[in-house]
């Protein structure tokens, strides 16, 4: 049946029919790979947007020792969540691997603002936690044991949105 449908047309009509499916899946794909593209380059400015904090006291963040000031906090996009934290004054970078990630705290998903957490034993502090808001986890980071120097308390900090993104 389709031998007896393409004798009815010539060989120059379906040379013709050939090159202008051609031309049709030529502009349909690079149509399609510009609009691909397109939300890959959205999705990668929406996710890429980082966060600031105003940390008033020096601490550690992995095995590093951090002066007190503003930091960038910034979710880098690989297979693995890697955040890197950049003091806006110094320059000086880290970027940290979480240990575990987990739900966040109640109270914090209440508030819904981002947060980092500390664990602070005498003079001492260290970066335990993150959580950068409503639908993501909370991520646990490796830190020194402390209470060697008194009691541990744990301290909290408002992450607002960085304005230089």
């Amino acid at each position: 049946m389709v031998g007896r449908m393409l004798s009815t047309f010539s060989n120059r009509d379906v040379i013709e029919w050939t090159r202008w499916e051609d031309a049709t899946m030529t502009n349909f794909t690079t149509r399609m790979m510009i609009a691909a593209t397109t939300i890959m380059v959205a999705a990668g400015v929406a996710s890429a947007q980082s966060l600031k904090a105003e940390i008033p006291f020096s601490f550690r963040a992995g095995n590093k020792m951090m002066a007190a000031g503003s930091y960038q906090i910034t979710k880098l996009q690989s297979g693995a969540p890697l955040f890197r934290f950049a003091n806006a004054n110094s320059g000086y970078r880290i970027i940290l691997l979480p240990r575990a990630a987990s739900d966040a705290e109640k109270t914090w998903e209440n508030v819904g603002k981002p947060v980092l957490r500390f664990e602070c034993g005498g003079t001492t502090c260290a970066l335990a936690g993150l959580w950068t808001g409503l639908g993501n986890p909370q991520y646990d980071f490796s830190r020194p044991k402390l209470g060697m120097e008194g009691p541990v308390s744990v301290a909290t900090i408002a992450l607002r949105p960085d304005r230089a993104d």
